[in-house]
Formats: C-alpha cells, structure tokens, sequence
C-alpha cells in the first residue's frame, strides 16, 4: 500500500449514482465524511432519478467494477465496504468475493435496494444463492418490505428476520414497520438487541436507508462493535431527517 491515511480510515460504497445526491454514493459519502471517515466510492449502476421519480437505471460492466476495485486496493486499505443496488446477486456474489480477497479484514455491510418506491425492480433473487451470500457479509439491513422479498416463506416479518439471521447479523430497519414504526431490531445469532426511536417527529427522507447503513459501516471502520455501531448509526439518522420538512436530507454536525 503506497498510500495510507494517518488519521482516517478508508470507507468503500460499491453503490448506485443517484443525481439528487440523496441516495447512493453520493449519499454514502457524505455520511462518511460526517462520521471522520475517508470515504472512496465505485458505483454500481447511474440512475435518472430525483428525490420523489425514478426515472431510469443502466449498469456499470461487472469487469469496470472489479478493475475500479483491483485499482483502489493498490493504494487503499479499506476498513469497511457499504453495498447498495445490485444487478443480481450472481453479480453481487462476485463482488464480495473480490472485495474479500482485495481486503480481507474489511467489514461489509449490505444494504439489500431490491425496488425503488416506481416499483422498478433492482435485484432479481435466486434464493438458492442467497444463504451463501449472507454469511459472507457482517450485516444486511433490509426494512420492512425488503425482509417480505427476500424470504417468501408465509410466516410473520420477525420469524423472517430471524431466518436471515442463522446466516448473518440482520437489522431489520422499522422505517416501513407500519405496527410498530421506527423500531429497529438488531439480530445476532439467537440474540435480538430492540433499538427503538427517540422520537415521533419525523420527516421522512430519500436515501435514509442509504445513509443508515452507510453510517453503521462507519462506526465498524472506527472500530465500534456492531450493536454500537447500529445505536450511533440510529441517533445520526434520527438527526438527519429532522433537518428539514422536505425529501432531501441536510447534513448538520
């Protein structure tokens, strides 16, 4: 490694560009920098969208996405990788693999973007391939509807959380949790850590997955625990949507 930061860890968002910056990496980013993280990004596919239409999605080449990757660890040690939107989880698969092999003591954090509010479909799942996916990653942090796509087993959200988690940490995010709202619930293993809200008073944003799971992978790269890690994460993004009444997230210190 050729060049190493003094004072800051390396953070990596593999995700999708989104022009509002309120979501993907741009959105990562700059919850790294407000976290005192030094954050790199590659992206995964360019969107035309805004903070209330998605409009269209086109691919970054899987072998573009590799050699970005190949490039970045030739100079950067990464500490922790967010993942966002994905083409496919063959893809998606691949992508860990490499990242595992580039930096293999890197934490990673999926944030599994399956729709967009259109209803564009992001990542057609082959459920066969997913147990093997999970326990490559340290944390997925679905939210209430994403946990619904990805066990199709007809049986209660919580039991479905849990299935995830023989295979991962799993937090299921309460954003979309109409019975118990902005309740989270972090699972290790056969433990469940209940992270609820401090507060009714809140202004819904885009991107707040984005920047949820963007900031736990910022604690884990400072060397927080994951349970900590995820407290912060909710106390940062608790903040962040009460910046403003509008869709777009403010960034305050």
């Amino acid at each position: 490694m050729e060049k190493m930061s003094k004072h800051r860890p390396f953070v990596l968002s593999l995700a999708g560009f989104d022009p509002s910056a309120g979501a993907g990496v741009l959105a990562d980013v700059k919850t790294f920098e407000m976290h005192q993280v030094y954050g790199l990004a590659v992206i995964t596919g360019n969107t035309i969208q805004t903070e209330d239409r998605f409009l269209k999605m086109e691919w970054m080449d899987t072998y573009w996405v590799i050699d970005s990757l190949n490039h970045l660890a030739k100079q950067y040690e990464v500490q922790a990788v967010k993942i966002g939107i994905i083409p496919s989880l063959e893809t998606l698969d691949t992508y860990i693999k490499t990242i595992k092999l580039l930096w293999p003591k890197a934490k990673i954090v999926w944030d599994p973007v399956l729709k967009a509010t259109a209803n564009y479909e992001f990542t057609p799942l082959i459920y066969d391939s997913l147990p093997s996916i999970l326990e490559q990653v340290d944390l997925i942090t679905p939210n209430h509807n994403e946990i619904e796509i990805l066990v199709l087993q007809t049986i209660t959200p919580q039991e479905k959380a849990q299935q995830l988690a023989q295979h991962t940490a799993v937090l299921w995010k309460g954003g979309h949790n109409q019975s118990n709202l902005g309740t989270d619930y972090l699972m290790v293993d056969d433990e469940i850590n209940i992270l609820r809200p401090s507060t009714n008073k809140i202004y819904p944003k885009h991107g707040s997955g984005c920047i949820l799971s963007s900031a736990i992978t910022a604690q884990l790269a400072l060397g927080e625990s994951l349970q900590e890690s995820c407290k912060k994460a909710k106390q940062f993004i608790e903040q962040t949507l009460n910046t403003n009444t509008n869709l777009l997230a403010y960034y305050v210190t």
